[in-house]
């Protein structure tokens, strides 16, 4: 008997088996698939994705796997997941070089925005993005401390040298001020040390530039918002009630300074941080400060609750000893679900990249696919 001949057709013909969880379409059409490669009975994919931290990527990637291994023929199968994070064709008034903007945002102070804008940076990273994270809290910088960063940057004569630690460039305040000084300035002096921090920092190329806002609705998010486009504000609050209203005010802030600037300021999402409590010896879980509050905020403006983070102490370990607690502890709930909101945030913003549709982490339109 002869034996089966695979060909590229047949393989594309069984990669669109493959559907896509968040669309309902197959990755062949979306243009996911780059590459088919047969070698008598071995065959190789390449499937591409907008993002390293797609959160379906496993998953897709072993779909592929099962659906060319079932084609005649075939012995063994060899799938590679790639990214190419790559930028809004409208880039007016962007920062060279750098892909998206993610503001980390809330409506008040204590709600553990910093730890969310430090774990979701270092969790970007992780999954192999190049990530910067600009302490935009002039007056109380944290970033330093919950960084383990304590020198201060280098100048090489034109632009200052950003930190790095956990595969992430920093800038903060806190890099250039004494520790025990406070930082009095008025809103013109705070957009001025913002746009310096973005355009006399040597970021080089960054796929995420994560910018952690000081609380409430200040000088800070509506400088940030006319001196760059943001690609989109992640807004972190606590589940009780008081924290869902302030919440919904920093959301319709946003809105504002979007119509003011002449450009949409997209609200990926909502976090809900210090969710509840698991005991340590019985795991019976208590919600001292709510429960369902970030639903409800997101489900009342009508956005995505991005994930839900349980509270724990060594999460304020974490920060006081300057290692973030998705490293402290990788296996805890709180890393789990840090890596999970770094995947929506990444889902989010390429839909968003790729004009708004529902397309979540695959390359549609990012660079020609066999299907074309």
């Amino acid at each position: 008997m002869s034996k089966t001949v695979v060909t590229d057709q047949a393989v594309l013909n069984a990669l669109r088996a493959v559907i896509d969880p968040d669309l309902g379409r197959d990755i062949v059409s979306l243009g996911f698939v780059k590459e088919v490669r047969i070698d008598g009975s071995s065959v190789g994919a390449v499937i591409q994705l907008t993002t390293p931290a797609c959160p379906v990527k496993d998953q897709l990637r072993v779909q592929a796997e099962n659906a060319i291994g079932a084609l005649p023929g075939v012995e063994r199968v060899n799938v590679s997941m790639t990214a190419a994070v790559y930028a809004p064709t409208e880039r007016a008034g962007g920062l060279p070089g750098i892909k998206h903007v993610i503001a980390v945002a809330s409506g008040k102070g204590g709600v553990g925005k910093s730890t969310v804008a430090v774990n979701l940076a270092v969790a970007l990273a992780q999954s192999g993005a190049s990530v910067g994270l600009l302490d935009a809290d002039i007056y109380g910088p944290s970033i330093p401390m919950m960084m383990g960063a304590d020198e201060q940057p280098e100048f090489d004569g034109e632009r200052i040298q950003p930190l790095f630690r956990f595969g992430v460039k920093l800038m903060s305040m806190g890099f250039f001020i004494e520790e025990d000084r406070a930082v009095v300035w008025r809103g013109p002096m705070i957009g001025k040390a913002l746009q310096q921090f973005l355009h006399d920092v040597s970021w080089g190329e960054l796929d995420y530039l994560v910018v952690d806002l000081p609380p409430g609705t200040g000088d800070a998010p509506m400088s940030l918002a006319q001196l760059i486009p943001i690609t989109g504000v992640v807004v972190v609050m606590t589940p009780q009630d008081v924290a869902q209203r302030i919440a919904y005010k920093a959301v319709l802030m946003f809105e504002v300074l979007g119509e003011s600037a002449g450009r949409p300021l997209p609200i990926l999402g909502i976090v809900e941080n210090m969710s509840g409590f698991a005991c340590p010896k019985c795991g019976a879980v208590t919600h001292p400060l709510g429960s369902a509050g970030a639903q409800d905020a997101a489900t009342r403006l009508g956005v995505p609750l991005l994930g839900v983070v349980p509270m724990d102490p060594t999460v304020t370990v974490a920060g006081d000893t300057g290692h973030p607690s998705i490293l402290l502890d990788p296996d805890s709930p709180q890393a789990d679900a840090f890596r999970r909101i770094a995947g929506q945030v990444a889902a989010r913003i390429s839909a968003i990249t790729v004009g708004g549709s529902k397309e979540a982490c695959g390359s549609a339109g990012a660079s020609p696919s066999l299907a074309d």
